[in-house]
């Protein structure tokens, strides 16, 4: 088929997500036919850099044969089992290697399909623990600013109007705390005092505290300061309430160490993974937890299900996800990926200095592999993100900006050729505005 083609096919029959189906009316669709590394290419043969690792997914590019490989074996073996009452060995090594490379502490596996489900888990077992424990505490405290999926109770605790402001009167009430606005201590530290004033009155009504470590990725990239973090663990200690850390998108390397709750060097008593588990070839999300709160769980058989976790996907630990996830661990390890991005987070650091001396840029920010900046002086009408994408995809590198902001957040496996491109582009593209 031909690009033209896939177009009008497209169009007749899916309704896309994130996206108003009118605006393609005028907007072209973007065919697919293959992709290798860092380049998507269609069905006209032109090829695109994938700078936004297509919905922050592909860690490590397009078709990597040796994720391929892994993924061909298993399939000759078991492509799909249930994990009530069967287990398979993909499901076990994986479950192991996540306790070895997680925190200290997170010494259980839960399983879901994607990160949405996986905040659900998170959700969902955090009340039933107190629940187990004959405590009734029907709320959650997320950031302001944050974003931690579109299910109901994902969306819930997020704080993104735009996805959320229609649907309010079908979701739980939830309770928000001040968000670091920028990566100062002075920033995170009147956080941690509006978060305390908050547990400090209602903590016994509060399951649990979810937050997204370092970079509120939806939330226009907000990032802070590690100290944050570490102090968040110690209110949510002193309170007695759980922390829920979402890595589901800053997980596996974004962030220049493999988990972000690494750089403030504490264990959450949940963690949520996604996104970069599996390198973004099948849909796989990973709840870890502490055996505190298992043992919660753990019981003699009750008819009424009361005390016993009761939830469950049909592709729950899925053997093929499951052997893309070990697969993209284990290319992390032998290539060394996160050491060898410290030299290409030095160049993205470099290259973002450009752009301080562009008028319409503010607020340039980094953390790891993740860059960002605000063009200033437009309106949300104005749309100017969507004239700095259809201008990038012309020269051959996709760009999806976040309203005003512009971010980048490539594949690792990226050159510093290919990665200067993308910054060159996007020069290009802001100059021209």
């Amino acid at each position: 088929m031909t690009n033209e083609q896939l177009k009008q096919e497209d169009l007749k029959y899916i309704f896309h997500p994130c996206t108003q189906m009118k605006d393609h009316e005028t907007l072209p669709m973007t065919p697919i036919k293959k992709g290798k590394g860092v380049y998507l290419e269609d069905f006209d043969g032109n090829k695109y850099i994938d700078a936004i690792s297509s919905w922050w997914v592909n860690t490590l590019g397009h078709s990597n044969e040796f994720i391929n490989e892994k993924i061909k074996a298993q399939l000759d073996d078991l492509e799909h089992v249930l994990l009530a009452g069967f287990t398979h060995a993909p499901a076990v090594k994986l479950a192991k290697k996540l306790v070895e490379i997680t925190p200290k502490g997170l010494d259980k596996v839960f399983f879901a399909d994607n990160g949405s489900s996986g905040i659900e888990v998170a959700l969902k077992m955090s009340f039933h623990y107190f629940r187990n424990k004959g405590e009734v505490r029907p709320y959650f405290v997320s950031l302001e600013n944050s974003y931690h999926g579109e299910t109901m109770g994902a969306l819930s605790v997020s704080d993104m109007g735009l996805y959320k402001d229609i649907y309010n009167p079908m979701l739980i009430e939830t309770l928000q705390a001040k968000a670091p606005s920028n990566q100062t201590i002075h920033e995170a530290n009147l956080a941690l005092e509006d978060m305390e004033k908050l547990l400090k009155k209602r903590a016994n009504e509060i399951s649990a505290v979810i937050v997204e470590p370092l970079l509120q990725c939806a939330g226009l990239m907000n990032m802070y300061h590690p100290y944050y973090i570490t102090g968040l663990r110690e209110l949510c200690t002193k309170y007695g309430v759980f922390m829920i850390a979402d890595e589901v998108a800053v997980g596996f390397g974004r962030t220049g160490k493999l988990f972000a709750v690494e750089h403030a060097n504490i264990t959450p008593d949940f963690m949520v993974m996604s996104k970069g588990l599996t390198a973004g070839y099948l849909p796989l999300s990973i709840v870890m937890l502490t055996s505190h709160i298992y043992d919660a769980f753990y019981c003699e058989y009750d008819v009424k299900g009361t005390k016993a976790f009761l939830h469950s996907h049909s592709y729950t630990g899925n053997p093929l996800a499951c052997t893309a996830a070990l697969a993209s661990i284990e290319y992390l390890e032998k290539f060394n990926i996160i050491e060898e991005n410290q030299e290409k987070i030095e160049f993205i650091s470099k290259q973002l200095k450009r752009f301080e001396n562009l008028p319409n840029v503010e607020n340039i920010r980094q953390i790891g592999m993740v860059g960002a900046f605000d063009l200033k002086g437009y309106k949300s009408e104005d749309r100017i993100g969507l004239e700095v994408y259809k201008y990038a995809l012309s020269k051959g590198v996709l760009l999806r900006p976040l309203a005003n902001v512009i971010y980048f957040m490539t594949p690792y496996v990226i050159t510093k050729d290919e990665l200067k491109k993308v910054f060159d582009v996007a020069y290009d593209a802001i100059k021209l505005l």
